[in-house]
């Protein structure tokens, strides 16, 4: 994610995802009352995988400290729990972003709970660098793992795939050989599995997990609404690029974003395979299309107009440093650029629009 406040940063473009933990919220409040209840920790351990940094990181914690402020306050006042938070990824996030924000952040909560005339609990906050595909935490541990939109990303590009395999794509795209979707999908099972894996190895019994997902409503690999659409428009301008001679061939042959978009019975599949987790519910909402890019429209512009240069803004804050490692910063400016042009373009079409599916799983770890 790209770093900083800058005009394209992760932390100035992350509407869809805030939108996300948003609808995520009333079951990370559950999952936060029934550890409370049912496990009476002294000091609650959460961690959040795949944190990134701005707004979003802090919502999940002021989320976090609200359910505990309120039952703490009503319910569970005597036992004087502490909670401390764990941020983790990659260890190019940019943590220093969240921990200047954390002072302020902190009188904020403070205020909030004294307008509702409570009392927030203890609670302390620790950065985590590390990937989440490797073990993270001692055994038994963990009281709450959370991941908003973050196991989407795979550990790497599909094994095995290289050289023109995905010509003309960079995803699963609708000229995609049906081998190459199957090497997306054996890398997700792969990488899910050994998600799963570790993650019980550090969650106490009786601990619970929130996991939500970019994924798809269809059974079809090819088909993942939204999230296919926009990999799509962005393949469609490389092709232009390279048709211009800005961009070459190999290069856009050779380029794959190592994302993919499970269905809810691939999920289901691989969390029955664990043994050591039960399911306890799993929901599916669609971000509908007018709602994926709204943003403040400049005056002169088209609707369509804002919603391609909001996209292509919210596009290259989470796929920036892929895109400039592999096609060189020189060309970021015109691949964006012909995104938004592109996106532009379908939104003004008569074409049915497709949202992003996205997945919630809510997990229970075995006694």
């Amino acid at each position: 994610m790209m770093k900083g406040d800058s005009e394209f940063s992760y932390a100035k473009n992350s509407r869809i995802q805030k939108r996300v933990v948003l609808a995520a919220k009333p079951i990370v409040e559950k999952a936060v009352r029934e550890v409370c209840i049912d496990l009476h920790p002294q000091s609650m351990v959460i961690a959040d995988l795949g944190c990134s940094f701005g707004a979003n990181t802090l919502l999940f914690i002021s989320e976090v400290i609200t359910t505990i402020c309120e039952d703490y306050n009503n319910t569970i006042k005597e036992s004087s729990m502490e909670v401390q938070f764990f941020l983790n990824d990659l260890p190019s996030n940019d943590f220093n972003h969240i921990f200047q924000s954390l002072e302020q952040f902190e009188q904020l909560i403070t205020q909030d709970c004294a307008c509702k005339g409570l009392q927030p609990p203890p609670h302390f906050v620790a950065g985590l660098p590390g990937s989440f595909y490797t073990r993270l935490f001692p055994c038994n541990s963990v009281h709450l793992f959370h991941s908003s939109m973050s196991v989407t990303w795979l550990s790497q590009v599909p094994e095995q795939l290289d050289g023109s395999m995905n010509e003309g794509n960079i995803h699963i795209g609708a000229t995609t050989p049906p081998s190459v979707a199957k090497l997306y999908q054996n890398q997700f099972e792969k990488d899910f599995s050994r998600f799963l894996q570790m993650r019980c190895m550090e969650i106490v019994p009786g601990g619970r997990m929130v996991l939500t997902v970019a994924g798809r409503k269809s059974k079809d690999v090819f088909n993942a609404g939204g999230t296919t659409t926009i990999f799509d428009l962005l393949s469609q301008g490389l092709r232009i690029l390279v048709a211009e001679g800005r961009v070459a061939k190999e290069k856009l042959d050779s380029f794959n974003i190592p994302v993919y978009c499970p269905s809810a019975d691939e999920l289901t599949q691989l969390v029955q395979q664990c043994e050591l987790l039960d399911i306890s519910d799993i929901q599916l909402f669609e971000m509908d299309e007018n709602r994926m890019h709204d943003s403040e429209q400049a005056e002169g512009t088209t609707a369509a107009h804002t919603a391609g240069q909001s996209m292509s803004a919210t596009l290259r804050a989470a796929t920036e440093s892929l895109v400039a490692s592999h096609f060189g910063e020189d060309i970021l400016e015109e691949i964006f650029m012909v995104f938004a042009r592109n996106f532009t373009s379908y939104i003004e079409s008569e074409v049915e629009k497709s949202g992003i599916t996205i997945i919630t799983l809510y997990l229970q770890a075995k006694h």
